[in-house]
């Protein structure tokens, strides 16, 4: 699904309107009726007898929320709406909804000044619809008075678009904004409300079309795409019911050193929790007894290690790449460390690598100063920085500026050939093309100790099993973050530790595969 910012959803509005021909009150109604409806399917899916509280702002948004209070009376709730008097002042469309709500005795009051606003309001939920995705700044008198009598009635918050004073191209806001716990955004997800603070403020959000045709959106060759579940679902590898281990996929990951069989461990068992059918860890000889210990499910491989320092050595090149060759991928770097020998074992390989693979964690440092071997290697392949490796990858820190941040990130996934799996909040993938894939799952319970080992070993998992560079980077960011939303409701964020994000892992396939057609 596509992910807009304001003016790329004003244009693909105006193109709608003004090329294709659909009126602009016929959208508006579309919007309203759509949110309606989702309410309906949702919230008043127990009981019609609720009580919805609207506010209503003088523009687009506005109306929407005149034709959401008309359809949402219409199922049987009980409404009032609320905006800023006097009539006259509101936009044409917002008007047409506006006497069309009036008509069916909806009560519809107009305030002029926060003075007469209600010392409280007694409602089931509020209806957020005083701004929408074209605000920018900060709210100012009265309609910055009602965000905060909004927020300060502690009643349920359903925004429409976008929570009001939020900056949607951002994430961030200047000055009041709703705290919403739903958010319906029209037509196509908006960029800033998956990034913080914005994320935070939306609560839960929904897509709700509005009957813009897709040749439309196409038209505007948009790069940035939101990662939902139905995309998810349609990439995951087909199960052969007749098939073998070897049917799906084997793995070779080449990971662990002196105090950091742990990395090799969860990456390991990642993988085999994601549908490969064999996974082995090659891993310096003197530690290979540990990792027997630690690993039921994956097989170990003695690699050739430096005396007494638990790393791997310069002369294991060859075998590292006799077992790549016998697998379908590679996972390259997690705890490899960071000595002077396994160093020079990474560029070697790395310029000779001929199988799909992931270069990770210690796979990436090794580039920190020379990344000839980098720019070099033959193949695709997906690198798995954070932002402070990312940083020390190309030498330059990241920018603060979102889009600068993303256009830096396409830049590089280009000149190393590269799909970049940036680990943030949110994270992103990016491809050689400039398609920018944002992930909306996760939470801050997932920043500890582990979670990149999981991750590698998911997305390697993906890769062993046949899947692109691409594709397996979305479905594992997606998935190893919807198994962290899982275990941060079980267990609560500040309790999580990255072992739970695989022994969630059945639970967030089960959801994802609900959306397999």
């Amino acid at each position: 699904m596509k992910l807009v910012t304001a003016e790329q959803m004003r244009a693909v509005d105006q193109e709608a309107i003004e090329v294709r021909g659909i009126p602009g009150p016929e959208l508006m109604e579309n919007a309203g009726r759509g949110i309606a409806e989702r309410i309906r399917e949702g919230i008043l899916a127990d009981s019609l007898e609720k009580k919805f509280v609207v506010f209503c702002g003088k523009g687009n948004n506005g109306g929407d929320g005149f034709v959401i209070g008309r359809y949402l009376h219409q199922y049987g709730a009980e409404v009032s709406i609320f905006y800023p008097a006097p009539p006259d002042k509101l936009s044409d469309d917002a008007t047409l909804n506006y006497d069309r709500a009036g008509r069916l005795n909806i009560e519809i009051r107009g305030i002029a000044s926060a003075s007469e606003l209600p010392e409280s309001i007694k409602a089931d939920y509020i209806i957020d619809a005083v701004f929408g995705t074209g605000f920018t700044g900060a709210p100012r008198g009265l309609l910055a008075d009602i965000i905060e009598y909004i927020n300060a009635q502690r009643i349920p918050v359903i925004a429409v678009d976008c929570p009001s004073g939020l900056n949607v191209d951002t994430g961030v806001h200047e000055g009041s904004v709703v705290r919403a716990g739903y958010t319906y955004s029209l037509a196509l997800p908006k960029i800033g409300l998956y990034h913080s603070p914005g994320r935070e403020l939306c609560g839960t959000v929904e897509v709700v079309p509005i009957g813009i045709p897709e040749g439309v959106i196409e038209s505007f060759n948009i790069r940035d795409n939101l990662i939902t579940p139905e995309l998810v679902a349609s990439l995951l590898p087909v199960r052969k019911p007749d098939g073998h281990k070897g049917d799906f996929g084997k793995l070779f990951i080449v990971a662990g050193s002196t105090g950091l069989t742990g990395a090799a461990t969860m990456a390991a068992n990642a993988s085999a929790r994601s549908g490969l059918g064999l996974v082995t860890v090659g891993c310096p000889h003197s530690l290979n007894p540990i990792l027997e210990a630690k690993l039921t499910e994956a097989m170990t491989y003695p690699l050739p290690d430096v005396a007494g320092k638990g790393v791997l050595a310069r002369r294991g090149l060859g075998e590292v790449r006799k077992k790549i060759a016998e697998n379908n991928a590679v996972i390259i770097g997690p705890g490899i460390g960071r000595h002077r020998e396994t160093q020079d074992l990474i560029q070697r390989l790395v310029k000779s690598l001929d199988k799909p693979a992931i270069i990770d964690a210690d796979g990436l440092n090794v580039f920190e100063k020379d990344r000839t071997a980098l720019a070099e290697c033959p193949v695709k392949k997906i690198l798995t920085p954070h932002p402070g490796e990312f940083g020390r990858l190309i030498d330059e820190s990241l920018s603060s500026d979102l889009y600068e941040r993303y256009n830096l990130v396409r830049d590089y996934a280009d000149k190393y050939n590269s799909v970049i799996v940036l680990k943030a909040s949110p994270t992103i993938v990016v491809d050689t093309d400039g398609q920018i894939f944002l992930n909306p799952t996760g939470n801050d319970g997932m920043a500890t100790g582990g979670t990149g080992d999981v991750l590698s070993g998911m997305i390697g998992s993906f890769l062993a099993q046949g899947l692109s560079e691409r594709d397996s980077a979305i479905c594992g960011v997606y998935l190893h973050g919807l198994s962290g939303d899982i275990a941060a409701a079980e267990y609560g964020r500040r309790c999580m530790i990255a072992g739970d994000l695989i022994e969630y892992l059945p639970e967030a396939f089960r959801l994802v595969e609900s959306y397999i057609e």
